[in-house]
């Protein structure tokens, strides 16, 4: 395959080509923007975006959350239309298991606000839940919230899709061209350093996940961003899985699954997991999921594994995104941070970084996931995670 040219300069530079970075060329793109340069220091996605569980899902409890994930969720309903690619999207719905009654009070609190601003979240009696995902044992549980326009989809579809429209468009997504460095003059960015070369610029979007911080540390600024290792396994062919099976997570142990082709994606976060960028696939955090089959859906344990991957959360102190154009750098813009939900907001932040660049106000107000909220003691924290 022929490398794609570095371009001796450009109008701005998107540092990363997940779904973030492939989002913005193309809003950017399709905006009219002209001499746009992506770089990925691998292939496109193959960062946490391809790594990802692929779900999406408005049913968050802050505002800005909620608004950024209905408005992603409108975007992969029509992605075939625009920008143009089929990405397997099930809009099979998003089941929250809920077993104390402080988590269902939580979530019927954040149901009430999604239910204001047009979303069909609604809770559920324990029977509802266990009738959608009937894999499901109803032991402890206590209720259940659902999301019928939630589901999953495949994060290397979108990848291509919006990296194809941007180049049709003009952009160059330069891959195989890890960032270096980045250069200024007082507070001007003038260039970014790669290892093949030297892109000239005055405009740099950070959009480069776990990798984040390094990069914004190099021009002054603080991106609050920590890798975090979390784990899937995908299992063998169950019989009797029903089509329409949501996207299922027991919120008490962050256990969760959805179909994959005739089996189950499965993942679950490991509480004694340390921060670093570990891309290896462990065993250690088997025998806690194993565990939490056994009690929430026992018969998972007599399926076998076919195989399974290990990617990064970007977290930050809130677990909520960073986006924004910091002060002390002119042009210097970044969305990252975003905690595990990243993928599902990726359709929404091109547009917000977009509207940011040209000067317009954005489609979501983002001011209050602006990074410098943690030097206020502004940061925000969303609840409806794992």
């Amino acid at each position: 395959m022929t490398q794609t040219a570095l371009p001796g300069a450009a109008d701005v530079v998107i540092v990363g080509g997940g779904v973030m970075g492939t989002s913005i060329a193309f809003h950017l793109a399709e905006a009219g923007v002209e001499r746009i340069v992506l770089l990925e220091k691998d292939q496109l996605g193959s960062g946490s975006t391809c790594k990802a569980a692929g779900g999406v899902r408005a049913n968050f409890s802050d505002e800005v959350n909620i608004a950024l994930g209905a408005r992603s969720l409108d975007a992969f309903a029509r992605f075939g239309e625009r920008p143009g690619q089929e990405i397997d999207l099930h809009q099979v719905g998003y089941l929250f298991l809920l077993d104390t009654h402080e988590q269902v009070e939580l979530f019927r609190e954040s149901t009430e606000l999604q239910n204001r601003l047009g979303q069909p979240t609604r809770m559920l009696s324990v029977e509802e839940a266990v009738a959608l995902a009937p894999i499901c044992s109803a032991d402890g549980l206590v209720g259940a919230c659902f999301s019928p326009t939630g589901g999953h989809c495949t994060p290397e579809s979108v990848v291509l899709g919006y990296a194809t429209a941007a180049r049709r468009r003009g952009a160059s997504l330069v891959t195989g061209c890890e960032v270096v460095g980045l250069d200024a003059v007082g507070n001007q960015l003038t260039a970014v350093r790669t290892n093949r070369g030297t892109v000239r610029t005055r405009a740099v979007i950070c959009a480069a996940g776990a990798w984040s911080a390094e990069l914004a540390a190099a021009v002054g600024v603080e991106l609050p961003v920590t890798p975090l290792r979390r784990q899937i396994v995908v299992t063998e062919a169950i019989d009797g899985l029903p089509a329409n099976l949501p996207m299922t997570i027991d919120f008490g142990t962050t256990f969760y699954f959805h179909r994959e082709g005739p089996g189950l994606l499965v993942g679950m976060s490991d509480p004694d997991e340390q921060p670093g960028f570990y891309l290896n696939r462990t065993d250690t955090w088997i025998p806690r999921l194993t565990e939490t089959m056994a009690r929430r859906a026992p018969t998972l344990l007599d399926i076998g594994l076919t195989g399974g991957w290990a990617g990064l959360y970007e977290v930050t102190p809130d677990h909520n995104a960073l986006i924004g154009e910091a002060s002390g750098v002119s042009r210097f813009l970044y969305a990252t941070g975003f905690s595990g939900h990243g993928f599902l907001q990726g359709p929404a932040v091109g547009e917000v970084i977009r509207d940011l660049y040209l000067g317009r106000e954005p489609v979501v107000d983002i001011s209050p996931l602006d990074a410098g909220r943690f030097q206020h003691a502004a940061a925000r924290a969303e609840r409806n995670i794992v």
